[in-house]
């Protein structure tokens, strides 16, 4: 009998639960995820953060514990923000051996060696006019910033941190690190390079988090124009010629289209920041009850993956775990 419609039939793989899992093409798995931490000095502190409700800053004597539910979670890497309680014009809290980030590095590695252990590199938490270096002639002063930056990316390697990640956006980061990492003897620490970072409206609630609010002007002559796509390619392409062994792109949904362009044009690992403001935004509408936080959640974090993410830096990392465990 000849069916009288003549079309493609695709729906055929749809039919059921386990028919879609057979063909389904992205997948989300622990491994994929860094978890952020911020960690702030003090004692006996963990401070959620208003405007993200579920992350916390903790002090250094609640890292062991988050390490261990981490762990539970089969969360395998964490990148550490530091929350200090001086800050000056140089931003020397991030570069000093007793920094609270190197503190928490020793820590972690001491307790659960096997923990990946992730290091921001930058300096706008711990100087006191928030910006990511060097001030001269109100105007970030970039070689003199890189300076500053590489004495940082040296003492987080020497405390022990696995992969310097390096977030300030200033010119030739990758390469004056690479180089100041190389000649203290780390030539096998990786650089998880911010590439890709916008001067973007979703980092709100992070600077509540980090307490890392510019204070005064933005960031806008060293973090990129949200309207370029081909300036990402350029930044990505420069970071890869001077050692980037990672790529970053920053913030992720908002970019998924350049996610798809480094992807496409680099075989370095991706790396999709899941950032602050977004996490917000699903906190904020699912305490409402308008929205399905878990299904929201995996479906906009597998458009990272599928955009052509390698890795998702998310602070849904945890929620995650628990979901896929289910």
């Amino acid at each position: 009998m000849t069916n009288e419609w003549e079309f493609k039939r695709h729906r055929r793989l749809r039919s059921s639960s386990a028919m879609r899992s057979l063909v389904r093409e992205n997948h989300l798995k622990m491994d994929d995820f860094i978890y952020p931490l911020f960690i702030i000095e003090g004692e006996n502190i963990k401070h959620e953060v208003p405007s993200m409700p579920g992350v916390y800053q903790i002090s250094l004597d609640h890292v062991k514990a988050e390490m261990e539910e981490l762990q539970s979670l089969g969360i395998k890497a964490v990148m550490l923000f530091g929350v200090p309680n001086e800050k000056d014009e140089q931003g020397t809290g991030a570069f000093i051996e007793s920094g609270i980030v190197q503190q928490a590095t020793r820590l972690i590695k001491q307790e659960i060696p096997e923990m990946l252990v992730v290091a921001d590199t930058c300096l706008c938490e711990y100087t006191s006019h928030g910006h990511c270096g060097v001030i001269h002639h109100h105007d970030v002063d970039n070689d003199e910033s890189l300076k500053l930056l590489a004495k940082t990316a040296v003492s987080q390697a020497e405390a022990g941190a696995d992969i310097i990640a390096p977030s300030n956006m200033m010119d030739g980061f990758v390469k004056v690190i690479r180089q100041a990492l190389d000649e203290a003897g780390f030539h096998n620490i990786p650089i998880m390079s911010y590439a890709v970072k916008y001067a973007s409206a979703f980092f709100g609630p992070f600077r509540d988090a980090a307490d890392s609010t510019p204070q005064f002007g933005d960031r806008k002559t060293y973090q990129m124009d949200p309207s370029n796509r081909l300036e990402a390619l350029r930044e990505a392409e420069t970071d890869i010629e001077e050692g980037a062994d990672f790529l970053i792109v920053k913030p992720a949904l908002s970019f998924l289209d350049i996610v798809r362009d480094v992807r496409n044009n680099s075989n370095a690992p991706v790396v999709a920041y899941n950032v602050s403001g977004e996490y917000a935004m699903v906190k904020a509408a699912a305490l409402n009850g308008w929205i399905d936080e878990k299904e929201l959640v995996l479906e906009k974090l597998t458009s990272m993956k599928r955009a052509g993410a390698d890795l998702i830096i998310s602070y849904f990392a945890k929620d995650v775990a628990k979901w896929l465990q289910e």
